[in-house]
């Protein structure tokens, strides 16, 4: 609901709007029918009202979240489309055309329509905890539809506009802090959230003059980007590029025309199937994922303290991530003290690089670093509520590990290890507890990718389970819960993909060819590249695994001609198919939304694919499963 109160100041009666969906915090305002006819009933008060201003602010916790992404299954035709955008342009534009200034005061997230109707208002304030100010509908395979190409460009300029329509949501949904939305251009002003409001009213009462920018180098802004477009996307996503023609149009259309082409170009990408994928996948990331598909209902126990065994790269990582997010002391162990204080003092430089960022307060990062500590002994793990393993690949050092840890480490300990393909079974065979042994494997960079795989063996208890979830969520990681399995979910797709991709240049392939083959799906990286980040050992490791398992599916013959890069694109998706049907029946994963979601927060897959195992059904690939073996 818009909720209108009158404050009454010396300057004359401010009208304060704020947008409450009667939640609280747990939830976002969401700009659905209601809300819109909630807008529309208050409109005639605020148009034939005596104020001298506007400010529209949020609930605590949200500004807005944009459109109720719910209510898109009920638009069943085109006009139905154009209907729901021009709702959205006329409301928001009586707003605009209020005659007294108005101000959105922007006090915590502000997403999709939330920016779009924050755009038309005269002024915008932000708070300086605000966090996401985002326009990912190109994300989700549509455009904005309220305004927000159109008046994008025209508060902030070409270039600051492709950025937060296009380029940020290609990016895996990259969000502006409030410090960036300033820099950009998009709002006036931050304020600490105690004076928002008060600053907000001090810009309706002051009206500093503001003039249109300068779209002069629209049409080159948006070649640029058309071609950065081509060369991650390769056509394969037909939102974004509607996203840049509507920008384009920005510089020499009057609005009322943007108006008309937002309406018609988002009707035209709402039934394509990139647009009905996203929407999937959209569902699972953000409320499968969140809800915790096969969570169990016990409670965790307490984690105050974090060990780490390991001090390589990866552990390194994992440490800064901990103290970051959890606060808790982190103690690491490893072979030779100067392993140990290499890692220690990356951790404190990552601190400080973050304080330097802004992002971290310095004190804080002094603090922080001060929880850090670490030995070739096992001295400080005696007390460890968590301990995770992150030692070289190769199973008899990691159950040496494991036997020494269960010596030392308290009985209420949970024990994890960041294998990427090793057997967690195995690694519990002979502990004492089995039953507080698990998986946690991150995904490189640690800090970037939001994936968490939570490995269970048939031993692994609730208690222990509940626990590492419990802590992932407390990391701001997305857990998906696989059954033990070599490779898991992730690393056993893409090794398919990767045998085959080995298999057609060992026939005489090019390496171009193949890495075209993949990228004509979408996806964001390169096989060769994707290889080059992950390092030939780690690819080799976990290829070795796979194969030694699986020797018929993962070995690399040769054997063949040479085919064109739409059959080698055939070949890939027919492995995966083949992969994920055995995913399935082995009961790695109890659905196939499991594999989407590992591979949409793990490996990059693009919303507009809906993951795999949609692309793999408007393809004609199947993937039937008889009754699972476990």
């Amino acid at each position: 609901m818009f909720v209108l109160e009158r404050l009454e100041s010396p300057g004359g009666p401010i009208a304060l709007v704020t947008m409450d969906d009667r939640t609280g915090e747990r939830r976002p305002n969401i700009l659905g029918r209601a809300a819109l006819e909630s807008l529309a009933e208050l409109l005639p008060e605020l148009e034939n009202g005596d104020f001298g201003g506007l400010v529209l602010t949020g609930k605590p916790g949200s500004f807005s979240g944009g459109a109720d992404l719910d209510e898109f299954p009920q638009i069943e035709s085109r006009e139905q489309a154009i209907e729901g955008s021009r709702a959205g342009h006329e409301l928001f534009a009586r707003v605009r055309t209020l005659s007294y200034p108005t101000v959105a005061a922007i006090n915590a997230a502000c997403l999709g329509g939330g920016v779009e109707l924050a755009f038309h208002c005269d002024y915008r304030v932000i708070s300086s905890s605000a966090r996401q100010f985002a326009s990912p509908e190109c994300l989700l395979g549509f455009i904005p539809a309220w305004g927000a190409t159109q008046l994008a460009p025209r508060i902030a300029g070409p270039e600051a506009a492709v950025r937060l329509i296009v380029a940020n949501p290609m990016r895996q949904n990259k969000m502006l802090s409030a410090e960036q939305a300033l820099e950009l251009g998009f709002v006036d002003r931050i304020a600490e959230p105690e004076q928002l409001i008060e600053e907000a009213i001090s810009l309706a009462r002051e009206q500093p003059p503001r003039m249109e920018a300068d779209l002069s180098s629209t049409s080159e802004v948006v070649r640029r980007a058309r071609a950065q477009l081509d060369d991650s996307l390769h056509g394969a996503a037909p939102a974004p590029y509607a996203a840049l023609e509507l920008i384009e149009g920005a510089s020499h259309w009057i609005l009322e025309e943007g108006y008309r082409a937002e309406e018609k170009a988002f009707a035209d990408l709402m039934f394509t199937p990139q647009a009905q994928a996203s929407l999937y996948a959209f569902d699972l990331v953000e409320r499968r994922a969140r809800r915790g598909a096969g969570r169990p209902s016990v409670e965790p126990r307490e984690v105050a303290k974090v060990g780490i065994a390991g001090a390589g790269l990866m552990a390194t990582q994992l440490a800064t991530l901990f103290l970051r997010r959890l606060g808790v002391h982190v103690v690491l162990r490893d072979l030779e003290q100067e392993i140990v204080d290499r890692a220690l003092e990356t951790v404190r430089d990552d601190l400080a690089a973050a304080a330097a960022r802004g992002r971290l307060d310095p004190d804080e990062a002094v603090s922080l670093a001060a929880l850090a500590a670490g030995s070739t002994s096992y001295e400080g793990f005696e007390d460890c509520d968590l301990v995770l393993e992150a030692v070289f690949e190769e199973l008899g050092v990691k159950r040496q590990v494991f036997a020494e840890l269960e010596d030392v480490v308290p009985p209420g300990c949970v024990l994890a290890t960041n294998t990427s393909a090793l057997s967690v079974t195995a690694m519990a065979e002979g502990l004492k507890q089995p039953e507080r042994l698990l998986g946690m494997h991150f995904f490189n960079p640690v800090a970037l990718m939001p994936l968490v795989e939570l490995v269970r063996t048939p031993e692994t208890d609730d208690s222990s389970l509940a626990t590492a979830w419990t802590v992932a969520d407390r990391l701001r990681k997305r857990p998906v819960l696989v059954n033990d399995g070599p490779g898991f979910v992730v690393n056993r797709l893409l090794t398919r993909m990767m045998v085959v991709l080995l298999d057609e240049i060992e026939r005489g392939n090019s390496v171009e060819n193949t890495d075209e083959a993949v990228l004509g799906l979408g996806l964001p990286m390169a096989p060769s590249a994707l290889l080059q980040m992950v390092g030939e050992q780690v690819a080799d490791h976990v290829r070795e695994t796979l194969h030694a398992a699986y020797p018929d599916r993962f070995a690399v013959t040769g054997e063949g001609s040479v085919r064109s890069v739409d059959e080698i694109r055939e070949a890939v998706l027919e492995a995966l198919a083949d992969e994920v049907r055995y995913l399935l029946e082995e009961g790695v994963v109890a659905s196939p939304q499991d594999v989407d979601t590992a591979l949409i927060l793990g490996a990059g897959f693009p919303f507009f694919m809906g993951g795999l195992t949609p692309h793999l059904r408007q393809a004609g690939y199947t993937y039937e499963v008889s009754a699972p073996t476990r």
